[in-house]
């Protein structure tokens, strides 16, 4: 097996043990432009969970602001937090799946 298509695989599948640090290790110390390249790519997808978790703290803080009666205020933070979840999910499987997608590559 090629060592550049193990490494590109592996940083899609750091999303189980270091979602942030292998990739950002792997991008400055491969000297490959398509292992960098996949390097960049699985960062950008394991920052986007990261992202999607710091919304709803804006969303209850909107509102609560908003003045929106309790029961539309609960119902916009609950659809917020399904939303994510949703969000987060198809981020964990496209890592999963790249990671796959490379390794099987020839």
């Amino acid at each position: 097996m090629n060592t550049n298509k193990l490494l590109s695989s592996l940083c899609y599948f750091s999303i189980f043990f270091a979602p942030f640090l292998f990739p950002i290790i792997v991008y400055f110390i491969s000297d490959e432009r398509e292992v960098k390249q996949h390097a960049k790519k699985s960062l950008l997808s394991h920052i986007i969970p990261i992202v999607t978790i710091i919304v709803p703290f804006f969303m209850i803080l909107f509102a609560g602001m908003s003045g929106a009666p309790e029961a539309f205020a609960f119902g916009v933070v609950i659809f917020g937090f399904i939303l994510i979840g949703i969000v987060n999910l198809v981020a964990f499987i496209y890592n999963i799946v790249q990671g796959i997608k490379i390794l099987k590559t020839v």
